[in-house]
């Protein structure tokens, strides 16, 4: 099966090992993986800002790079989510709505491939700790991806899921959110990483990297001994 590679913007920046992490898992699941290199920006950030007409440059570009693949992959539910939305935005264009439906219609995250189209639920992985699992909004609320996580955490050997309380609130981070409302964003990360601690886990888990990067960033700011991973590399663990 032939996947195409879309690595976001926060993956190729700060956490290029999930980069890696993605690419040898799909591998080891029998993909033969391919990375566009024109790829850029979906063009969430400037969209969700306001700014459509600037933003529909770069999805325009993502259209063209991701034109040719017979499945587009992604370590990010919210990144796979603006895929998604691309034939709403396009909607009435006569050269641009159809075919930004037929890369949405192929455009996955991670998880919700190798569950819902590779059909595994066990990836082979071992991981030795107390992890829970943060549960990102677009992941969730938008795509619609939520058992996913779960069933693939469950046959990690070794894992011991905890429950975290409060799971579907947001973490504060909401792209441009977190810079325009800081101090209401501060309270909200805090907050998760309360209910971190309560759950007594050592490990942190998510699918999307700037939650990841929020709550990773206020966990190391207030010293506390918790590890943060990306699923990708949870289930590449062996």
């Amino acid at each position: 099966m032939k996947v195409s590679l879309f690595v976001t913007c926060l993956i190729d920046i700060f956490q290029t090992e999930a980069g890696k992490d993605t690419v040898e898992l799909l591998e080891r699941l029998g993909c033969e993986v391919d990375f566009p290199e024109r790829q850029t920006c979906c063009g969430q950030p400037a969209y969700n800002s306001g700014y459509v007409e600037k933003a529909k440059e770069s999805m325009k570009h993502m259209i063209k790079v991701f034109e040719h693949a017979d499945y587009v992959v992604s370590p990010s539910g919210s990144c796979s989510t603006m895929f998604k939305e691309y034939p709403h935005i396009f909607k009435g264009d006569p050269k641009w709505e159809e075919r930004a439906q037929r890369l949405a219609d192929k455009t996955f995250e991670l998880t919700q491939f190798i569950v819902d189209v590779l059909g595994v639920e066990d990836v082979g992985a071992r991981l030795d700790g107390k992890a829970t699992y943060h549960t990102s909004c677009h992941m969730t609320r938008l795509l619609g991806v939520k058992e996913a996580p779960m069933k693939l955490l469950g046959n990690v050997k070794g894992l011991e899921m905890r429950p975290l309380q409060n799971s579907y609130d947001c973490c504060g981070f909401g792209g441009t959110f977190s810079v325009k409302m800081t101090p209401i964003s501060e309270q909200m990360v805090d907050e998760k990483v309360m209910h971190i601690e309560e759950s007594e886990a050592d490990i942190l888990i998510g699918g999307d990297c700037g939650c990841l990067m929020n709550i990773g960033g206020r966990i190391e700011r207030h010293g506390k001994q918790i590890k943060v991973m990306h699923i990708a590399s949870v289930l590449n663990s062996r």
